[in-house]
């Protein structure tokens, strides 16, 4: 017989146990930076100094959560649904493609305020197109949406490739990406956001996408747990059989879970785009779409926990850039161990510590261990 549990606290669950999760992670990256012959405490003071003690850095945290931000709400519509999207990559450099169209097609003839609604709504309807065919295939042919989106990311990559060395490509340029967009196709930058309080920027792509990034954190938010929509969606991914019984349908609710779990990867594209390189070039995501998934883990699929999660990613970012710049001994690849870590212990190792702290919250309220023990038995 399983030993019973008390139920976590709301702050426990949602505060406590990814703190710990966390402090173990860098805990242990600690050990990895003492091994190269490194202070630990000089680094994590570099670290966040690197992505918090200077404008320029905040600047440069925000431009990258901004990224991680729409990537990790796609991975969470999905997941609320039942459906492990690993399609974000793809679903996001796809729709570059529609950016790139409205971008050339306008930013001459069009102010950027403009531009900006006709790029938001071609970079979502781009990626949730695209999110569609493995949506499709899941739903009625009954292929695995983990395999199909994978599959999907290595499609659109070779498309992308195929038309930024060929057809997107001035005739007079070698670089592989489109032409640089003009004014009408520029984001206003945030910077003077920061500014306000003191801080100086000399440059940092921080725009005005991060807005839209929480916009579109705040009307997820909304959908999944104030709208009958919402409602199917985490019935079907807690039960689809009782999906089924309750009448919901199975095709349904996986395309449209799919199709807005692909638009809001699309938007990533634009905080790159438009808002920093002001062109497409080959691999602008950069492996954001697979940040996003430890990001909606991280998160715990609440679009509050995905945000501060993509902060936090975006402090590993911009802090692993200094930390590697003042400590020569710490390369790139000991960054990425660093992120690697986080993931691990924020994701794939959420549970392992959920047991002790629950059997700790137990000692201190037997009654609900003793409720616990009631549920089991009638179970």
């Amino acid at each position: 017989m399983s030993t019973p549990y008390a139920k976590l606290p709301a702050w426990a669950d949602y505060g406590l146990i990814p703190l710990i999760n966390l402090s173990v992670a860098f805990i242990v990256a600690g050990f990895v930076v003492l091994l190269v012959g490194e202070n630990p405490f000089r680094a994590a003071v570099i670290l966040v100094e690197g992505a918090f003690g200077k404008g320029t850095g905040i600047a440069f945290t925000l431009f990258y959560a901004t990224t991680f931000i729409f990537t990790g709400l796609s991975v969470a519509m999905a997941a609320h649904c039942g459906l492990f999207n690993i399609g974000t990559e793809g679903q996001a450099y796809i729709a570059g493609l529609g950016i790139a169209i409205v971008c050339l097609s306008f930013d001459s003839v069009l102010p950027w305020w403009l531009t900006f609604p006709l790029a938001i709504v071609a970079s979502a309807a781009v990626g949730a197109l695209w999110a569609l065919i493995p949506a499709y295939l899941q739903a009625r042919r009954g292929s695995h949406i983990v395999i199909t989106t994978i599959m999907f990311n290595f499609i659109a990559a070779s498309i992308m490739v195929y038309l930024l060395v060929g057809p997107l490509k001035p005739a007079a340029s070698q670089a592989p990406q489109t032409r640089n967009f003009l004014a009408g196709a520029e984001l206003p930058k945030l910077n003077w956001v920061i500014e306000l309080f003191g801080a100086k920027i000399r440059s940092a792509p921080l725009n005005i996408s991060f807005l839209l990034a929480l916009l579109m954190a705040f009307l997820v938010w909304l959908l999944i747990w104030r709208t009958k929509l919402g409602y199917e969606m985490r019935t079907y991914g807690h039960s689809p059989k009782a999906a089924r019984y309750a009448g919901i349908s199975e095709t349904r609710i996986i395309i449209t879970a799919m199709m807005i779990s692909g638009a809001l990867a699309g938007m990533m594209a634009l905080n790159p785009v438009m808002g920093d390189q002001h062109n497409v070039a080959i691999d602008f995501v950069s492996g954001a779409g697979f940040v996003g998934i430890a990001v909606a883990l991280m998160g715990r699929l609440h679009p509050v926990g995905i945000v501060l999660a993509a902060i936090l990613f975006g402090m590993l970012y911009q802090g692993g850039a200094e930390l590697a710049f003042e400590m020569p001994a710490i390369s790139r690849d000991m960054i990425v161990i660093i992120q690697g870590l986080v993931i691990l212990f924020a994701g794939a190792l959420e549970h392992m510590f959920r047991p002790y702290i629950q059997a700790l919250f137990a000692s201190f309220n037997p009654r609900s261990v003793g409720m616990e023990a009631v549920k089991g038995k009638g179970a």
